[in-house]
């Protein structure tokens, strides 16, 4: 095996950096996506221009010295998709992360190094962000489970911005165990860990315009996803996600998302004019287009999406839905299918944006090699919850 198939492809650069002793997390290992700062190391942010126009970090960011604290060792910074504006995974500067579940495959971005790294055995939590999907596409590509937290519930001091009212820390495991005890240290998995909370009435809700959108050959795994989850809960509710359309959704994201971006990050851009690889540079001029009046009513949009699903959620609903339309696009696929899957994505992926909403994946099986996953989306703060369901799922045989 060749290193970098040992590597996975993940790593930008090894390290070791020993946790302390005694915390929730001793004994394992954890890599950071190259977004988020490190004492000592440039955040290259998965652009050589944006490594050689930053200074090496004085500290480290708030969630890598979290981790550190309770006892986890880092064990390296890992790839990222360039300043982290894709999904798919594909670096125009640094290559392919190995998706080992099927190295045929993508492994999904922008977290790709640290889904890759998880995946490959190689640590046991991978730390990544989540804006616009980019810890739930790499988990169900990957067949990982991954966790997207309530907005605003883990700081993100020390993470390089890409649209921070969408911003999230977020992180892969293999096992559940490992997933909630990551979520533990982070002070969210309050809710269900023990004793009777773990059995609190949950009320599933079958989200049908959501569910369309995933592809034929993905009924069998996702519907036995399905009934495991009823089998827990009782009978999902069957209801529509948008009043309008889950594609008019995507699209209210990603006006919103583009125009933060560009607030963000355009300065930057403007003043260094970095060479970007096939469809970041064409992201970030359609962004540069986005108008005041455009953002300002998509905004609009936005709040009225948010208000909508935290009333339709309320305190003890879970809506179950695919993660993504269908298992990972091939390592050939052109720009445009690739392009072409992360735009239907979207609309499986903006609601947990639009509304600053957690968001758990679980793997549940395979399309022709390649792994899906099943989601949990919850109300603000019900991180907890959605792990104490995702824990009575994987007892149910």
């Amino acid at each position: 095996m060749t290193t970098a198939a040992q590597n996975a492809n993940a790593f930008v650069k090894r390290l070791a950096i020993q946790g302390g002793g005694g915390g929730r997390l001793n004994g394992l290992t954890f890599a950071a996506k190259d977004n988020f700062d490190i004492a000592g190391e440039v955040t290259g942010y998965g652009n050589p221009d944006w490594a050689r126009t930053h200074a090496p970090a004085a500290s480290h960011a708030f969630a890598v010295q979290r981790l550190l604290d309770q006892g986890a060792s880092l064990r390296g910074k890992t790839h990222t998709d360039e300043l982290a504006y894709s999904l798919m995974g594909v670096n125009a500067h640094y290559g392919v992360p190995l998706n080992t579940a099927d190295p045929t495959r993508v492994p999904g971005g922008s977290s790709s190094g640290s889904a890759a790294a998880t995946a490959a055995g190689l640590v046991d939590i991978g730390l990544g962000s989540d804006t616009g999907g980019s810890i739930r596409m790499p988990a169900s590509f990957c067949g990982l489970y991954g966790m997207r937290p309530t907005h605003g519930r883990i700081s993100m001091e020390g993470l390089a911005p890409l649209a921070p009212s969408f911003d999230t820390v977020g992180w892969f495991a293999r096992d559940l165990r490992t997933l909630s005890a990551a979520a533990a240290a982070f002070s969210l998995a309050e809710y269900g860990t023990a004793g009777a909370g773990a059995q609190a009435p949950v009320s599933l809700l079958l989200p049908t315009d959501a569910w369309a959108l995933a592809e034929p050959c993905t009924a069998a795994p996702l519907q036995a996803g399905l009934k495991k989850l009823e089998a827990i809960c009782g009978r999902a509710t069957s209801m529509r996600l948008s009043p309008s359309t889950l594609a008019e959704w995507a699209d209210i994201f990603r006006i919103c998302q583009a125009a933060e971006i560009w607030a963000t990050l355009g300065p930057w851009v403007l003043r260094n004019q970095p060479e970007f690889g096939p469809g970041i540079r064409e992201r970030f001029d359609a962004a540069r287009e986005i108008d005041k009046p455009q953002w300002d009513q998509a905004s609009r949009a936005r709040s009225g999406i948010a208000s909508h699903l935290r009333d339709l959620l309320g305190s003890a609903c879970v809506i179950v839905m695919p993660t993504v339309p269908a298992a990972a696009p091939k390592l050939d696929a052109g720009p445009g299918r690739l392009d072409e899957f992360r735009y239907r994505a979207l609309a499986l992926l903006c609601p947990a944006g639009l509304g600053g909403l957690p968001q758990v994946t679980i793997p549940i099986g395979t399309v022709d090699g390649g792994p899906i996953g099943i989601s949990l989306l919850g109300g603000p703060g019900s991180d907890g919850l959605l792990l104490a369901v995702a824990q009575r799922f994987g007892t149910v045989a």
